[in-house]
């Protein structure tokens, strides 16, 4: 069991990944107007969902999981935290989202989708991790459905996939507003990119970059506000 800020607990399905850097990064690099609808794409047990209704008291999220082991645990999550009226799951394809709910119908939608491209070279990776159930494009597809015109897609994926999210952001009608590049220490390799974009946003971009250690290891600023220390 994780705990998470304001109380709230995380239980994960046997074999899921741990909350992690990505999650907890994504979910503090969002910025929500109050009372904001949001929709989880590939949601997993509810974890950015349960992270944003900390972060957010007014929000309400809606995750999509095709796994009907994590979607039931996202439920169970959702109600031992009480938070049956803000935090729900549906078990179903995200890519058959426009099947599932009305087009602009959400203020903000949110991901942290399969990193690695399906192909020999997944076999590496755990599936969790792969796209084997949709693709990037799919998850842009999906985004650009689901949201209202004004409204921001907030995603992490890998630094080498950049250039591949910001053509899928264009081609469903989203400008990518802002980018944050993330590495564990001042001098290592940029390990995570966020990416938040708007649906029929106007050109223009703006960068930032976050830190999680000092070289002698210790936690910087960044990382004591995404962990609430």
């Amino acid at each position: 069991m994780e705990h998470l800020h304001n109380g709230f607990t995380l239980e994960l399905c046997p074999g899921a990944f741990p909350l992690s850097t990505d999650s907890v990064a994504l979910s503090g690099f969002v910025s929500l107007p109050k009372k904001a609808a949001v929709l989880d794409l590939g949601s997993g047990c509810g974890t950015l969902g349960l992270l944003l209704c900390a972060r957010f008291p007014q929000c309400t999220v809606t995750g999509v999981e095709l796994e009907e082991s994590a979607h039931a645990m996202a439920l169970h999550n959702a109600q031992v935290n009480g938070l049956t009226d803000r935090l729900t799951s549906i078990c179903a394809d995200l890519t058959a989202i426009p099947s599932l709910v009305a087009p602009g119908s959400y203020t903000c939608c949110i991901s942290n989708p399969p990193y690695f491209a399906a192909g020999p070279q997944s076999k590496a990776h755990p599936t969790a991790r792969q796209e084997v159930h949709c693709t990037l494009e799919d998850v842009f597809r999906s985004a650009g459905w689901a949201l209202r015109y004004g409204g921001d897609f907030y995603l992490v994926h890998r630094p080498e996939r950049f250039a591949e999210a910001c053509s899928c952001a264009s081609r469903h009608g989203m400008e990518v507003k802002k980018v944050c590049l993330l590495r564990h220490k001042p001098h290592d390799p940029i390990s995570l990119t966020l990416l938040s974009c708007r649906k029929g946003g106007k050109p223009g971009l703006n960068w930032e970059e976050m830190c999680l250690f000092r070289e002698d290891g210790t936690p910087t600023d960044d990382y004591r506000r995404l962990y609430h220390l």
